[in-house]
């Protein structure tokens, strides 16, 4: 069950160094020199901030291994590790220079907007009840919303064993990276299109060999930004230090490899 997590943690060079790390009721942030990254503060067993700033300037492939931590706060410092080396153009470049990849970067729009016609009449499940979800899919002949805390007409978590094999396409918060429910997941989602989706989603091709399909994440854009919206815990604020971007997987060759940010 580890192997997706090993092989994310095994790419990051060993002499990047970490400069600051902010955990923030919302969102845990990480900055480690042109690599910036953030991941969802996973809560279940409240904040563990003791020795945060004794890691300042630990490796940031050592930050990312605290991702098998079974305490959250340690995981969700060890996800935005991850997401600080791979959300990151410079290795996107470096990744398609080490030879073609069945990938492309396109930015600027929604997930959810993007699959807004794709799912007509199609089944979906969503795991984690993103922010204004009721507006998009729209067209879908069902959505199913999955929380660990369901609200309204959320199913549980624990139905994800019964709903989502039998589903078209398959939305999964990049959060569940930090709570290690993600192999699972996949495993059950293999008879669907999987879009990993959320700043939570590191956006590598490694992905790919896992079941996924698609990954729409987040590339900060300003250190001081993204610390001053961690802290202060503001979904507006937060998504204003960055921009959203998709990784599409691609069958094509003339299409593959292309690291470029390209606005749809």
């Amino acid at each position: 069950m580890w192997k997706l997590y090993d092989e994310l943690i095994e790419e990051i060079p060993s002499d990047i160094t970490v400069d600051n790390i902010t955990v923030g009721l919302s969102w845990t942030a990480v900055a480690a020199g042109k690599y910036l990254g953030a991941a969802m503060t996973v809560r279940e067993q409240g904040l563990d901030l003791e020795g945060l700033g004794s890691r300042r300037g630990q490796p940031l492939k050592y930050l990312a291994s605290l991702s098998k931590s079974w305490n959250f706060t340690e995981a969700s410092i060890g996800v935005a590790a991850i997401n600080a080396y791979f959300n990151n153009k410079d290795t996107w470049k470096n990744t398609a220079a080490a030879g073609q990849m069945p990938w492309k970067i396109v930015s600027s729009e929604n997930a959810f907007d993007a699959y807004g016609q794709t799912v007509t009449g199609k089944r979906v499940a969503v795991i984690g009840h993103f922010h204004q979800l009721e507006k998009y899919l729209t067209g879908a002949q069902e959505v199913c919303v999955l929380e660990r805390r369901p609200t309204g007409g959320d199913y549980p978590d624990s139905a994800c064993e019964y709903l989502l094999p039998q589903q078209d396409f398959v939305f999964i918060t990049g959060a569940t990276l930090v709570n290690k429910t993600l192999p699972r997941l996949l495993e059950l989602s293999k008879n669907a299109k999987v879009v990993l989706v959320g700043p939570s989603s590191p956006m590598t091709p490694i992905l790919f060999s896992h079941g996924v399909e698609e990954i729409s994440g987040f590339m900060v854009g300003s250190s001081q930004a993204l610390m001053d919206s961690v802290s202060i815990a503001g979904h507006k604020a937060f998504f204003q230090c960055g921009e959203r971007v998709r990784m599409l997987r691609k069958s094509d060759p003339a299409e593959m490899g292309s690291a470029e940010v390209k606005q749809q």
